[in-house]
């Protein structure tokens, strides 16, 4: 039997927060949980256990990144969420694509992250 990892969580980096966060919220129309731990500020996605989760953020040791790995996130609407992307200062960098498991998408985020989405159509 072998191992079989499962996303439990990420982190999208930033280094403007108040920005990313402002920029997630209006893309994805929905509010982020904001939360502090020391040097650590995170501004964490709606989600239910066991799903993953994850968030938006800013500390000392993460730097934004476009040829990084790419988280995907899922919408139901892909159309609207790709039009709230521009209209929030990002840029589609991958249009629409069909694959196998769906569709995807990628664009650069406010802060220069590569993210992707991923809907079933």
């Amino acid at each position: 039997m072998t191992d079989q990892p499962l996303t439990t969580w990420f982190e999208i980096p930033t280094t403007d927060y108040p920005r990313a966060k402002a920029f997630y919220e209006a893309v994805f129309a929905t509010k982020l949980h904001e939360e502090t731990h020391q040097d650590l500020t995170m501004a964490i996605f709606p989600h239910t256990e066991p799903h993953s989760g994850g968030a938006v953020v800013k500390c000392p040791q993460s730097t934004p990144s476009d040829n990084g790995v790419v988280v995907y996130l899922y919408t139901m609407e892909l159309d609207a969420t790709l039009a709230r992307i521009e209209a929030n200062g990002g840029s589609i960098v991958l249009p629409k694509t069909e694959i196998p498991a769906g569709i995807i998408a990628l664009f650069i985020d406010s802060e220069g992250n590569r993210v992707g989405l991923h809907s079933q159509g």
